[in-house]
């Protein structure tokens, strides 16, 4: 399975990022190998390409880009990306994946996903910890150095031009991994679903806790044992791994949420509450509590919920999974390879058909076009609502100049009013100039705002603030919920069509009977 990691950098020194991709480094300390004549230790096996630029003058060809674009000039500015693509090491044994054709592969991708950027792509073998999982390194430069075709992806005006900066975004994201997914079944390599949410989310900053962590305890324990002493602890776990472990042991002898909820606060000092149809966990060392979506979907409210029913052999009856997409079988290379995972891929269709069944029949849809008219007007509801959500959100960055502004004059009026009064002004002005600048800049704007010259009030502002962001926060759960509606809609109309298109056996053809209408 192939899977996509972002890390962005502000690091300003571009050759870093050569550096690290060309020579050896020490895992631990993050420095580079040297030998005994102190020079660098390149790789044993990597392949490198530029795009846009030539891969050894990279670092110089982004300075010159951001330069000419007057970008990336701040400290806090992101300067470059790096996504990294991940295959699995069955790959190499079963499907004959190399390095030189993940370069090609990657090359193939960078180029669809990253046009007009400066980019460095390189492809190690060695894998992580030498786990020998080849890997490739896609490192591109934040700004944009030429204009390209729209793209499907990009949801902000001109994000095509030179000279716009990348925005990893969701649907960039959601985008690259589907394009990933795509390829590697293409190519006939082990590949998962890097849409569906993971069960356990391990980020990158916990990985690399994790492993830090393990290998502090380990030295201390070293010493411990030297001295002749037995260490009391020898496996460290993060925060995130301390709640999962906890919920894991509790949730199996658990039938019902309150019973969960007393076990963990009893055994582990968890606290646990649903928020907003969502469960969120407070670790006994933290004040701030961590979600669900935090730690993944196993530890989820759906999820245990359906721990909790299994509990009662008659409540499993009405428990219904996540709706997935049926797999075609006749376009799947690797079920076409390997026959075994063919038979998987049908049991897991059956399933998912049961699945769209229910949804169907649940929600009242009596023909096909039923479904797909419910479809397509929740999509445009959806647009109208977020086009509404934008609006008020662009009125509440106005709101909050409003305010700002409104603040900054009458808490600089009266300085400037003596300043009107004063005999030397000059002097007055040199005196109290940041105070005289604030008023003078808040009055210009206000002026700029209020044609009429009739002024808002604060408390009037701070109001309508207050309702402005109660009517935002609405408006983004309800879209949060419309967007889940509109997954499982997809789905199901996906699903469906490709139910009838199948030659499926009488029995189980009759239960779509309804659809086919």
């Amino acid at each position: 399975m192939a899977i996509v990691k972002h890390i962005k950098s502000r690091n300003a020194n571009y050759s870093a990022a050569i550096n690290y991709l060309l020579f050896e480094h020490d895992e631990k300390t993050g420095k580079k190998i040297v030998d005994e004549s102190g020079r660098s230790i390149l790789r044993k096996e990597f392949y490198m390409d530029g795009l846009n630029c030539d891969p050894m003058s990279f670092d110089k060809e982004c300075e010159l880009t951001n330069a000419h674009f007057h970008k990336n000039k701040k400290r806090e500015d992101i300067k470059s990306h790096h996504y990294i693509i991940s295959y699995d090491p069955a790959d190499v044994t079963e499907n004959g994946l190399t390095g030189e054709r993940a370069q090609a592969i990657s090359l193939e991708l960078a180029k669809q996903m990253f046009p007009g950027y400066q980019a460095l792509v390189v492809t190690h073998t060695d894998g992580h910890n030498e786990s020998g999982n080849i890997h490739t390194h896609i490192v591109i430069n934040s700004v944009r150095k030429t204009a390209v075709e729209r793209q499907p992806y990009m949801d902000k005006p001109h994000e095509e031009v030179a000279g716009y900066k990348h925005r990893s975004t969701d649907k960039f994201m959601n985008t690259f991994k589907k394009t990933v997914m795509d390829r590697c079944l293409q190519e006939g390599l082990h590949q998962i679903d890097l849409l569906a949410p993971a069960e356990r989310k391990i980020t990158q900053k916990e990985y690399m806790a994790q492993k830090h962590g393990q290998q502090t305890i380990d030295e201390i324990n070293r010493k411990i044992i030297e001295d002749g002493l037995k260490p009391t602890s020898t496996v460290f776990l993060t925060q995130k791994e301390y709640l999962r472990q906890a919920i894991d042991e509790c949730a199996v002898t658990s039938s019902n949420f309150d019973e969960f909820q007393s076990k963990l606060l009893e055994l582990f000092q968890i606290s646990v509450i649903e928020h907003r149809g969502r469960y969120s966990y407070l670790h006994p060392d933290r004040q701030k509590r961590i979600s669900e979506r935090a730690l993944g979907t196993r530890y989820g409210k759906e999820h245990l919920e359906q721990t909790f029913l299994r509990k009662d052999p008659l409540a499993i009856l009405y428990v219904r999974s996540h709706l997935c997409l049926v797999v075609n079988l006749q376009t799947n290379v690797k079920a076409m390879q390997s026959p075994a995972y063919a038979h998987r891929v049908k049991l897991s269709n059956l399933q998912q058909m049961a699945n769209t069944i229910i949804y169907v029949q649940e929600h009242g849809f009596d023909t096909q076009s039923d479904l797909k008219n419910t479809l397509l007007a929740s999509k445009q509801e959806l647009k109208e609502m977020q086009t509404q959500f934008a609006q008020h959100r662009s009125n509440l960055r106005t709101l909050n100049d409003q305010i700002r502004y409104t603040g900054q004059y009458y808490a600089n009026k009266e300085v400037y009013s003596q300043f009107s009064n004063a005999k030397y002004k000059g002097k007055y002005r040199k005196e109290h100039a940041k105070e005289i600048q604030k008023y003078e800049e808040a009055r210009d704007w206000l002026r700029s705002f209020y044609q009429d010259g009739k002024k808002t009030s604060l408390k009037t502002l701070t109001l309508q603030k207050e309702k402005l962001q109660q009517q935002i926060a609405s408006e983004e759960e309800a879209i949060s919920s419309l967007k889940e509606k509109l997954k499982d809609l997809d789905t199901a109309d996906q699903n469906v069509d490709a139910i009838l298109q199948m030659q499926i056996p009488e029995p189980v053809k009759s239960k779509t009977k309804d659809l086919e209408r």
